[in-house]
């Protein structure tokens, strides 16, 4: 069964944020709450931790503005 990474919604007003960094590689086995992302809102910088324990797989691009709710990858 594969977990959707989603971009969450950290702030009340927060609609959309930039994937600042992936902390983990693509392929890599991930572990249920391990720090797995980092995002910029408006006014801060955050770690995201790993829904889930698996396979990691990235569709989203670092450096790239997502709206809440995108889909940025996957774990398997």
């Amino acid at each position: 069964m594969a977990f959707d990474i989603i971009l969450p919604k950290i702030g009340f007003s927060m609609t959309e944020g930039v994937l600042s960094e992936w902390l983990a590689e693509d392929g890599a086995s991930i572990t249920e709450g391990q720090p797995l992302y980092s995002i910029e809102s408006d006014k801060s910088v955050n770690e995201v931790e790993a829904p889930a324990s698996g396979t990691l797989r990235i569709t989203g691009v670092a450096g790239t503005t997502y709206d809440v709710g995108a889909v940025i990858g996957t774990i398997e």
